[in-house]
């Protein structure tokens, strides 16, 4: 249950909220129900796969590109997220900045639709760096209006409640998009059985193009509650000023972090573990298209089934957050990945971990029809279970973390921790699957910057306030 809460302008003594109305929360929980489907279906499960798969020359070109795509992306956002963190507390409101990056992403979101078989590659990689950049930034706006809105008590519930809303809005649409719009390349039906809506045709990948639009247009509609009935704070400085003075700012916190050497440890070990986990999400889905030759329908239910395990997930995570604390939620999820991420990466046509557990190479009938391919699932069905807490108990545990009237640079700094790094895990991928001509080593790196993050949240303290 979310707790009842009246204005924004009322704080405690010690800059907590005070009371904000409960349709007002929920307002801003919504802000993950529209922003996940680009992630999830355009980005991992459908639109990411096509690009691979199908608008690639070949399968190992196609995911050198795509990790290329992230790097760049991963960049640009590590580069710019404190700068508008710091910008944030100046000027106090963050929706107009929210609207302003939102213009970007739908425009981006809908030039996908031009990504047909057979056309150059640079026009839907640039729009999905765009769309990566104008997302991320809007995630920095929104995350840092949490400590005024939430009580610390129930950051950890509410986060990992609306990130798991998230996840139901990222399964609403792959089902759409499966049942409505993506015809099998054999029957030219959808899971539906009828043809797809709008007349798209598989074979021109109007299946997978279709969801850049359709994200888009999702994100504009699921947006609105949050501009009209979430609190924002109080106008602040003029932006120019606010502009000019956000450097010094960002330097004064780099600062800072010297001195709060928790937290600056929690950050860096974020960093690192963050690093592999949007690794994990961008590229996952791609390696599966790769060595099984899977279509969009064949992703589609692959992500509806990890979906569906992330909402379970998300929800028990939120329990044992109010029960456990952040970390150990943390701490719990990043296992779960990193035994799926072996998994994942061991399996084959005929044995997974490896070779140790053989499997019948027989190919049946159905989805999914051999054995590699239903081991593979179970592994991802892990990494579902996982990848929501580790992201969202993350995002609880910085806010626990600082002060209300920080928030925002602090958060700038938070964004800065989840892609300074990023765009290592992505280019490591890819430079290591072009050497050695191999998906599967490509994907060894992930672990790696999974393991050695979990190892160094050990030696943080929670809340990370020193």
């Amino acid at each position: 249950m979310i707790p009842r809460l009246t204005t924004l302008s009322d704080y405690s003594p010690s800059g907590s909220p005070a009371s904000v109305s409960k349709s007002g929360i929920r307002a801003w929980m919504l802000f993950d129900w529209a922003a996940q489907p680009f992630f999830t279906v355009t980005i991992t499960f459908i639109f990411g796969p096509y690009f691979v798969s199908r608008l690639a020359t070949d399968a190992v070109a196609g995911q050198a590109a795509w990790g290329y795509t992230i790097t760049v992306g991963g960049i640009l956002i590590a580069l710019l997220s404190p700068i508008l963190g710091a910008i944030a507390d100046a000027t106090g409101r963050r929706k107009p900045w929210i609207a302003f990056f939102a213009v970007f992403k739908i425009s981006a979101l809908l030039l996908l639709w031009q990504a047909a078989p057979g056309s150059p590659l640079w026009l839907p990689m640039l729009c999905i760096i765009l769309a990566m950049v104008a997302a991320e930034f809007s995630i920095v706006f929104n995350d840092s209006m949490m400590p005024r809105l939430i009580p610390a008590q129930d950051i950890g519930r509410v986060s990992n409640l609306a990130w798991g809303l998230g996840y139901a809005g990222g399964l609403i649409v792959l089902f759409s998009v499966l049942l409505l719009l993506a015809g099998n390349p054999q029957t030219g039906k959808t899971l539906a059985g009828i043809a797809p809506l709008f007349g798209l045709d598989a074979s021109q990948g109007e299946d997978a193009r279709i969801t850049g639009p359709f994200a888009a247009i999702w994100y504009a509609i699921f947006i609105l509650p949050m501009f009209l009935l979430t609190p924002d704070a109080s106008k602040g400085a003029p932006i120019l000023q606010a502009i000019s003075s956000s450097v010094r700012e960002l330097q004064n916190t780099l600062r800072e972090l010297k001195e709060r050497q928790s937290l600056l440890r929690f950050l860096i070990a974020r960093m690192i573990y963050q690093d592999g986990v949007n690794g994990l999400l961008a590229l996952g889905g791609t390696f599966a298209a790769g060595m099984f030759a899977w279509q969009t329908i064949e992703m589609g239910v692959y992500g509806i089934l990890l979906l569906v395990v992330a909402i379970g997930g998300c929800a028990y995570a939120g329990k044992l957050d109010a029960r456990w604390g952040s970390k150990k939620v943390v701490q719990l999820s990043l296992v779960c990945l990193i035994v799926a991420t072996v998994g994942i990466i061991s399996t084959g046509p005929g044995y997974t971990l490896f070779g140790l557990i053989q499997l019948s190479t027989q190919d049946g009938s159905g989805l999914f029809a051999t054995a590699a391919e239903k081991a593979y699932i179970v592994f991802g069905l892990l990494i579902g279970v996982a990848f929501g807490p580790v992201q969202a108990s993350s995002r609880s545990y910085m806010a626990r973390s600082v002060d209300v009237e920080e928030a925002g640079k602090y958060f700038g700094i938070y964004a800065l921790a989840g892609r300074a790094t990023s765009f290592l895990a992505p280019m490591t991928v890819a430079t290591v699957t072009t050497l050695t001509d191999s998906a599967r080593l490509g994907m060894v790196a992930l672990i790696v910057f999974l393991l050695v993050g979990f190892v160094l949240l050990r030696k943080v303290s929670y809340p990370a306030r020193s």
